[in-house]
């Protein structure tokens, strides 16, 4: 019987350490996501999509932060080709789709003034990139990046509207690449 009740009250208290280890407070994103990307194929073109972040206060002001986002486009591209003219002139035009996916994680610093909460965060992750026209496809995987930040917005207690802006750097292709990416939408504060 002793066994049981010391074996039953170990159990417990590991249970009760592992919930103190996930964090009470964060927030959580979801909203409409614009990047002016450098595909690193040579193409440079404007993709609407989404993204999505979820944050764990590890202190009041600190927190962990996955941020995941899809940002899709189409759009024209040239071959630069020698056509039968002497100066060359680029003549071969196709259409390609694009489609960025990004999954990043790193520290956010945050601080409420009022009802607004600037942070500034550094994430690190994985990026993908893959193009496609009638004909082709092509894709490439690496290391991305993201340096940024935005402002939380209070309309009510526990809802906020986020403006966020980061620089995206990603290296596909071989070659290092920047773009701006700008986000909006209802964030959830618990």
């Amino acid at each position: 019987m002793r066994r049981v009740t010391v074996v039953a009250f170990t159990v417990l208290m590991l249970i009760a350490a592992g919930f103190a280890q996930i964090p009470t407070s964060g927030s959580i994103f979801i909203g409409y996501s614009y990047d002016s990307a450098n595909l690193g194929s040579g193409t440079h073109r404007g993709l609407n999509g989404w993204n999505g972040s979820l944050e764990g206060k590890l202190l009041p002001w600190v927190g962990i932060v996955a941020d995941i986002s899809g940002l899709y486009g189409s759009g024209d591209s040239f071959v630069n080709t020698r056509c039968t003219s002497p100066i060359g002139i680029p003549c071969s035009a196709f259409h390609t789709h694009a489609s960025l996916h990004n999954v990043l994680f790193g520290p956010q610093v945050s601080v409420p003034v009022g009802r607004f909460t600037p942070f500034a965060h550094a994430l690190f992750g994985v990026s993908h990139v893959s193009e496609s026209a009638s004909g082709f496809s092509d894709s490439s995987t690496s290391f991305g990046a993201a340096y940024g930040g935005g402002i939380d917005y209070r309309l009510i207690h526990g809802i906020g509207w986020r403006f966020q802006g980061d620089d995206l750097q990603t290296r596909f292709f071989g070659g290092t690449q920047n773009s701006f990416r700008f986000s909006t939408g209802p964030v959830l504060h618990f």
